[in-house]
């Protein structure tokens, strides 16, 4: 570990030995998000992360393959009617370094646009995701930038965002540039209980492969009480070209690949009708590559469904099938999980949630032979991995 990582490390374990009374005597906040478990059955290092590798075929209910962390610190001051406040979040994936997620400082409460918040730094600008596949779909923070979200334009609400190529933690090589300009406008009222969101992506660079420029635009439509009270929906229809990735972020800008053309329309429907519960996804996504015309085509259908026996008792099943249709011979894998959950309540989302799950997962052998690295490495087609998970979010 290097002297960095041992100077953050100490510094979390610093603030979480303080306990809860002195961060809230200090005024700070703190969140975050943690999951990991045993995998009891395998035998070749092979412990989940079963996918085709688009970005909506991992269905992650015993499935992830990782443990890991993130913490998030916040201290908020105010001073003569403006709000600051500075974050800081440090994560710790598996056997990899400490990492920094965010380090950013957000002004608020100007007289000239008193609902506009102002930032500066690396901030996470997750817009939205599919968490049975954990993706978001739309997603343009985690580089280093400033912006401002939260204007007021019309009863609608509008963030902008300018970017670099680089983190904290790394940066681009010396001779290689790229900057991203986000405009995302938010609470576009459509119908009785539907609302709609955009978000603009422009990139541009230096000594990028295949030229730096790329662009794309994503349309998301959420539909509260969709077809039946308990269900609400949301559609997104989104395109991208060049170094601009799909969900709003950048596309291959080290200087060694070149972009890509890529298309998706998704669908994902979450429901809580009593004690059941669940979330749905069905998706299709092209990616054409820039430079040699290669292009894959994804489908994704899957959902997880929950049903509470009691307060604290979960029944969960998720089931998926996605295939990846290429240069080569078409790929397929399917997977059903079934797992006992405890939590805190009935609901879907209640966390945390300790669970005991089986999965049994086939694919065909062309997706042996892609894989053969990983999951399909001696061709073979089939795996059942039994283990315990937990998953908090705070």
């Amino acid at each position: 570990m290097t002297t960095r990582n041992r100077l953050t490390a100490v510094a979390l374990a610093a603030a979480c030995a303080n306990g809860a009374f002195a961060m809230e005597a200090a005024g700070f906040e703190f969140n975050g998000y943690s999951r990991g478990g045993p995998v009891f059955n395998h035998s070749d290092g092979v412990k989940g992360n079963l996918t085709l590798g688009g970005e909506l075929q991992k269905y992650r209910l015993g499935n992830e393959g990782d443990n890991g962390i993130e913490v998030n610190f916040a201290k908020g001051f105010e001073a003569g009617g403006v709000k600051w406040k500075v974050n800081y979040m440090p994560a710790k994936w598996g056997s990899g370094d400490i990492s920094t997620e965010q380090a950013f400082v957000e002004m608020s409460g100007f007289a000239f646009a008193p609902e506009a918040r102002f930032w500066a730094g690396q901030r996470r600008l997750r817009i939205q995701d599919v968490h049975i596949v954990d993706y978001f779909l739309l997603n343009y923070g985690d580089n280093i930038g400033a912006g401002v979200t939260d204007i007021p334009v019309g009863g609608m609400k509008l963030g902008l965002g300018v970017f670099t190529g680089d983190k904290f933690d790394r940066g681009l090589p010396n001779n290689v540039k790229a900057h991203r300009i986000n405009a995302d406008l938010s609470e576009i009222n459509t119908n009785p209980g539907g609302k709609l969101r955009v978000l603009l992506t422009a990139v541009g660079g230096k000594n990028q492969v295949g030229g730096g420029s790329g662009s794309g635009i994503s349309l998301m439509h959420t539909q509260k009480e969709f077809v039946l009270p308990s269900i609400s929906n949301t559609l997104y229809l989104q395109t991208s070209r060049g170094h601009a990735r799909i969900d709003g972020e950048f596309e291959a800008i080290e200087g060694t690949s070149a972009g890509k053309r890529a298309t998706r329309i998704a669908d994902s429907i979450h429901w809580q009708s009593g004690p059941f519960g669940g979330q749905a996804l069905i998706g299709y996504q092209t990616n054409k590559a820039d430079l040699t015309g290669v292009e894959t085509k994804d489908f994704s259908l899957g959902g997880r469904g929950s049903y509470a026996f009691s307060k604290n008792f979960k029944g969960l099943v998720e089931l998926s099938t996605t295939t990846r249709k290429g240069s080569g011979a078409d790929q397929r894998l399917t997977k059903a999980t079934l797992a006992g959950a405890l939590a805190m309540s009935e609901d879907f989302w209640s966390r945390p949630e300790l669970r005991l799950y089986v999965t049994k997962a086939n694919w065909n052998q062309a997706a042996a032979v892609a894989n053969a690295g990983s999951f399909g490495a001696n061709g073979k087609t089939s795996r059942t991995l039994v283990g315990v998970q937990y998953e908090v979010w705070w």
